[in-house]
């Protein structure tokens, strides 16, 4: 009897310590889990008031350190930190610090852009045999949506927590004649970052009535940091081989020029300083909509960005036909500019054409009832 009671014993000793090493096993790949990166999350906090209605921070981290922060505010990027050749965060998109400084009148720093972005010649258009008139805010043209674009409305936001990414779900209820457009439209802007140091934008839109739509964002990008002047020595490759002229007011003339052969040209990665200032404008620059190449994938291949100095590269993909690049020749360094002198940082703004409304040619931005727009774009982020 005694031997059979010090064998079961024996065996419960033996049993308990086998349970205690794996369960001290599992502790410690959790603790090494824990300490080798961190998990993705997103936080919020008060970013200040717009008419007594609070605006809130949304900071999205992913496992690698990158971090995406938002306001509902304009659907508005502030910040997006990643790492450079040495694993050194730092600030790529340009912008306010403060509330205050997306309040007043500046360059669209981080903006979500709508109804439609980019230029429509002197604020009018036909459709269905009626004649509309838009804000005219830039000269005799209208600009990013007018004088109160959804850069400059508060959004409804819900957070996105995914098993593989991270972000935002913003959505606006943009009322019928919103700055002059017809239709009740209801605009979603999606921006999630997930474990491969990707930030995507999928814009979405339903209407009850007949209006043009074209979505983006507009991100201010130095690859170098927030606290380099200048984009000038980044290298550029864009995968369009034409491109749109425009007129003094800058409006699509209608013609697909070739860039082969023109300072326009960036098929092979050059500086963007290199051939700028043979760039007939005033501001002198690049501000042109580059028409991206045909491809089978659903997401073409827009550009790819590189700062040597960081060793930081950029590289984008979206379902849109083109994209508007702007190399900063309107900052000033004002106050509205945020002290940022001109080419400080650029923009890379996947979009339709310009002034599509006014030009049957031009691929089609007339969203109607019952149709749903959807368009995705990709900016994927790494070091060399």
């Amino acid at each position: 009897m005694m031997k059979t009671t010090w064998c079961v014993l024996l065996a419960l000793i033996v049993w308990c310590g086998t349970v205690g090493i794996e369960r001290l096993a599992v502790g410690a790949e959790a603790t090494l889990a824990t300490k080798g990166g961190q998990s993705m999350k997103v936080e919020t906090s008060s970013f200040g008031e717009v008419d007594g209605k609070p605006v809130t921070l949304y900071s999205c981290n992913n496992a690698n350190g990158v971090v995406l922060k938002m306001i509902d505010f304009g659907a508005i990027v502030l910040e997006l930190h990643v790492p450079d050749r040495d694993g050194k965060l730092d600030n790529v998109n340009i912008g306010f610090d403060k509330l205050d400084g997306y309040l007043g009148q500046h360059p669209f720093f981080g903006s979500t852009v709508g109804r439609y972005c980019n230029r429509i010649a002197k604020g009018k258009f036909t459709l269905d045999g009626k004649t509309y008139q838009l804000a005219t805010n830039n000269g005799e043209n209208h600009l990013h949506g007018g004088n109160v674009g959804f850069n400059r409305v508060l959004w409804m936001s819900e957070t996105i927590e995914g098993k593989d990414e991270v972000g935002v779900r913003f959505t606006y209820n943009s009322p019928d004649m919103d700055e002059g457009y017809p239709g009740n439209l209801t605009a979603v802007a999606e921006y999630t970052i997930n474990n491969n140091n990707e930030l995507k934008m999928v814009f979405k839109a339903e209407t009850d009535k007949a209006t043009p739509v074209n979505l983006t964002n507009h991100n201010y990008w130095n690859l170098a940091g927030s606290d380099s002047r200048s984009i000038l020595d980044h290298e550029l490759t864009l995968f369009a081989d034409k491109y749109l002229p425009v007129d003094d007011g800058l409006i699509p003339t209608g013609e697909l020029a070739d860039v082969k052969g023109t300072p326009m040209d960036f098929t092979a990665a050059k500086k963007i300083g290199r051939d700028i200032k043979q760039i007939k404008a005033d501001p002198v620059g690049y501000d042109h909509c580059y028409v991206l190449r045909e491809s089978r994938e659903p997401l073409r291949l827009v550009a790819r960005l590189k700062d040597a100095s960081t060793g930081r590269v950029m590289e984008i993909r979206t379902s849109q036909p083109a994209v508007q690049f702007y190399s900063g020749n309107f900052l000033d360094g004002s106050e509205s500019a945020d002290g940022l002198p001109q080419y400080a940082a650029l923009c890379l703004e996947t979009q339709h054409y310009p002034d599509s409304p006014n030009q049957p040619a031009f691929p089609n931005t007339i969203l109607h009832p019952g149709e749903k727009y959807e368009q995705t774009t990709v900016h994927k982020f790494w070091a060399e």
